[in-house]
């Protein structure tokens, strides 16, 4: 009998282990900053109350037939919201459009949930992608940042 009740013992922690990765909390001093990958640029700092400022800027880079460069361009800014390490954040507010933005082992991870193509940047313009912190100062929002 004792062997059976540690096995469920034991089979109990492994099967919550994962729900207790998931619940991971980050502090402000992890998120605040600017990251950037190679199509664009996010800004955060936190506000409290589970609060983020967030200014994206992203680019989709192109050649045109006759070679000379061009670029599409797409910005968001706003407050996301943070729960654990995962925040969310809608660039258009009535738009189906939500980033869903995940600190992971000092990286920056955003993918779209939604159209991408409902978020209102330009054509193939997208800010899914990890991002690496380049600053942890705080960033300079543009007075319509908020």
């Amino acid at each position: 009998m004792k062997p059976l009740k540690v096995a469920c013992s034991m089979l109990f922690v492994i099967l919550a282990l994962p729900s207790l990765a998931r619940e991971m909390v980050v502090t402000a001093q992890q998120v605040n900053g600017t990251w950037n990958s190679r199509f664009g640029e996010f800004q955060v700092w936190a506000l409290g109350q589970q609060r983020l400022q967030v200014a994206f800027n992203g680019v989709y880079e192109y050649r045109m037939s006759d070679g000379s460069p061009m670029a599409n361009m797409g910005r968001a800014n706003g407050i996301a919201l943070i729960k654990g390490d995962t925040a969310t954040f809608k660039p258009q507010s009535d738009a189906d459009c939500e980033l869903v933005m995940r600190f992971v082992s000092k990286t920056l991870r955003v993918s779209t949930r939604g159209s991408y193509l409902a978020c209102g940047f330009g054509h193939n313009v997208t800010a899914d992608g990890v991002y690496q912190k380049t600053n942890s100062k705080k960033p300079k929002f543009e007075k319509n940042d908020l």
